[in-house]
This record gives structure tokens, C-alpha cells and sequence, in this order.
């Protein structure tokens, strides 16, 4: 005679037996090690940048001490690509054909990632969380393995472009962006934004070259032009260059933006000379750590903290530093949402399935992601350079 109980047990055996068996683990994946990789420019024009990866692998040094995520610890191979696409292309091939790691994370560089993107997708790997706003790290119909983290170029264009048809409606655009698919992003942005108007309010463009020596031809050629309000995209080295060339031809636009992208105070508005840059904007998400309001704010402690503890020697006043942190984060959240199924079709199906606040965003700025939805970040806020720190004004907003 067989018990209830007994059915039960048996039911539920026949049910375990039912379902489909759990995809291997992804390649780089042990019962002691979750090994990912990472292209980063530590050398070339783009090396501020390099710190990005410096904070995440001191992150996840964090992570490993507290005994990393379900036993397993984090390993990641961060290698420097020089933001020269080939490079990327033969690091990217030998880390997922000989390294094996598990997946692709934060990969830096629109330029670079564009150079790798088919073949990662050929070889359905993930790439989490590139380092890039380009748009089209968002096509998930034609590219469904790539994903970016922070808000596009084009949405980051809109919003400044809203605020220009709202305070100088009368003003004529000028637009100097570095010569690939991330300044063509963010112009698109700037014109999209700009609507019906655009036609006749940008009234000249410019472009330049990462191996260029200077941006003071194209300076003085917009000047020239008669542009009162500029905008210009790039990496801080090249931002740098246009706010000081501005401020010592006497040339003071009605309104100055720059990319987020090239905004920080230690690798862009120092080198061109704080003073120079007062008045300056941008758009930000993540709390900057030159900004005093949160000074006594707990999350920001704790990020001083652990930079301290985990990553000395860093500059403080660095925001990539908070770009790495909070990338960081966010991919140990997908980690530990994929409890022991570790398969890259899971750990993609994870990185699409995010809701959560990380503490160094902007308030009312948070990471979400859907199955048709590859953006994890869709607002910003305005801020203006004081001469010593980037202050925010106005809410978060979209493009």
C-alpha cells in the first residue's frame, strides 16, 4: 500500500524528472571561480578612462573578501586595448577562444565594441554592460548578446537640446563631436531634439580625430561661424582642449555643453583649468564626487570608504570612479540572481531582468531592463560647473 505521503514524494519525483535539464555552466565557471573579461584603454588618447576598470577590479577584490557570490569568486582579465579597434578585436578573440571566460563586462569604447560586436554575437557571448551610450548597443533584435549600462548619446543630445529651445530659442548651434558612431550618436541626439528647428538653428558642426593634436582649428572655426551656444562630444582630453582654447580667445558662448562622457573634474575641467570652465554643462547620473550636497550623504561615506580601503591612491574627485563602482555593482546583482544556473544564456537572461537602485545614482535615477528592453539607464540630470564642482539643477529627466 503506498501512503500520501509516499504519492507525494513519488509525484514530486516524476515532476524533477519532467523538467528540462539546467544548461551547463558558462566556460570560466567552477565551483570556485567565476572568471569574465574586459577591454579597457590603460594606454592612448582614452587612458583617463582606465580607471574605470582600476575601481571595478577593486570592487570585486571587495566582493571576494566577503566571500564572493554563492562560494565562487570573481575573476576578471582587464587588458589594456589601447582604444585601438584591432587590439580589441585580437584581446576579445583570445580571452572567450583561449581564456574562456564566462562572459564579456564594461567593455570600454563605441569604436573598439563596434569591432567586436558580430563576432561576440557569432559566439553568443555575453556583452554586459558596455561602456559606451552608443545606440545601437541597445539592439537587442539584431545583436541580442550586447547591452550598454549608461544612457545613450542621443538621449543625453535631447536633453540638452530641450534645454536650449527652452532658455536661448533664438540660438545658433554650434556641434564639434569626435568622428565616429559615438559623435554622430550624440549629434543625432542634439538634431532629433532640436525637432523642426534644427534646420535652422545649427548653423555649423565640426569633427576631429582621437589621434588629432589639438581641437583649435575647429575652435575658431565655429567661433567664426557665429555658434553662441556649443556643444561638444568626446572623451575629457579633447573637452579639455575646447574649453581652454574658448576661454583664451576671449570666445564665451551663451551656453557651453559637454558630453558626460568627458566631463570629469580630475581628467577634463582640471586640465583645461577650473576658471576656465565655469558655466560649462553637462548632464550627470551618477552622484559626483566633487559636488559638496552629499558630502554627509551615508551612501557616499561608504563609497569613500571603500575607495580608501580598496582602491588607494585613487583620485577622489574622479567620477569614473563611481562609473566603476556602480557597474560593478550591478553586474554583481545579475550574478546573484542566477543562483546556481551560471549557463550565458542565464546570465543574459538576467542582465535583461533588472529593477534596482544603486547607491551613487542620482535620486530618482535607477538601473531597469526588460527582455525588450537593453537600456539600463534612461535619465540624467542638468549640472553647471561652479568653478570647483559639478552642481545639479532640475529633476531627472528623459530625452
Amino acid at each position: 500500500m503506498i501512503t500520501t505521503t509516499r504519492r507525494a514524494l513519488l509525484a514530486g519525483a516524476g515532476a524533477l524528472v519532467a523538467l528540462p535539464a539546467r544548461a551547463e555552466n558558462a566556460p570560466g565557471v567552477t565551483d570556485d571561480e567565476i572568471l569574465f573579461g574586459q577591454t579597457m584603454p590603460y594606454s592612448g588618447p582614452a587612458s583617463s578612462y582606465g580607471t574605470i576598470g582600476k575601481a571595478s577590479l577593486a570592487y570585486f577584490r571587495m566582493i571576494n573578501d566577503q566571500g564572493g557570490i554563492n562560494r565562487r569568486k570573481l575573476r576578471m582579465l582587464s587588458l589594456d586595448d589601447g582604444y585601438l579597434p584591432p587590439k580589441t578585436v585580437e584581446l576579445t578573440r583570445r580571452m572567450i577562444e583561449q581564456d574562456k571566460v564566462a562572459f564579456l563586462f564594461n567593455c570600454l569604447g563605441t569604436p573598439t565594441t563596434n569591432a567586436t560586436r558580430k563576432y561576440v554575437n557569432q559566439k553568443q557571448v555575453p556583452q554586459l554592460f558596455i561602456a559606451s551610450g552608443a545606440t545601437q548597443f541597445g539592439d537587442r533584435e539584431h545583436y541580442p548578446w550586447s547591452m550598454g549600462w549608461q544612457p545613450t548619446y542621443q538621449v543625453e543630445g535631447r536633453i540638452f537640446a530641450k534645454y536650449i529651445l527652452r532658455t536661448v530659442p533664438d540660438a545658433k548651434v554650434g556641434v564639434l563631436y569626435q568622428g565616429d558612431d559615438s559623435g554622430r550618436d550624440y549629434f543625432k541626439g542634439m538634431k532629433d531634439g532640436l525637432g523642426d528647428a534644427a534646420g535652422k538653428m545649427i548653423v555649423a558642426t565640426a569633427t576631429y580625430e582621437v589621434s588629432d593634436p589639438t581641437v583649435d582649428s575647429q575652435v575658431l572655426t565655429l567661433r567664426d561661424k557665429g555658434v553662441d551656444v556649443l556643444f561638444m562630444t568626446g572623451i575629457p582630453k579633447f573637452n579639455a582642449m575646447a574649453i581652454r582654447k574658448s576661454f583664451d580667445i576671449g570666445w564665451k558662448p551663451r551656453q557651453f555643453f559637454i558630453s558626460s562622457t568627458g566631463s570629469s573634474v580630475a581628467t577634463a575641467i582640471m586640465p583645461a583649468g577650473p576658471e576656465k570652465a565655469v558655466g560649462v554643462m553637462t548632464a550627470s547620473y551618477v552622484k559626483d564626487p566633487t559636488d559638496k550636497q552629499w558630502a554627509a550623504d551615508a551612501d557616499f561615506l561608504a563609497w569613500r570608504t571603500w575607495l580608501e580601503k580598496y582602491y588607494p591612491g585613487a583620485d577622489p574627485t574622479d567620477v569614473n570612479n563611481v562609473y566603476g563602482y556602480s557597474t560593478a555593482q550591478t553586474l554583481v546583482q545579475v550574478l546573484k540572481q542566477c543562483g546556481a544556473d551560471l549557463s550565458r544564456a542565464n546570465i543574459l537572461r538576467q542582465a535583461t531582468s533588472l529593477d534596482l537602485v544603486l547607491p551613487m545614482l542620482q535620486p530618482e535615477i535607477r538601473v531597469k531592463t526588460g527582455a525588450q528592453d537593453y537600456y539600463p539607464l534612461k535619465q540624467m540630470r542638468l549640472v553647471k560647473f561652479d568653478g570647483h564642482a559639478w552642481v545639479p539643477f532640475g529633476e531627472a529627466i528623459s530625452g
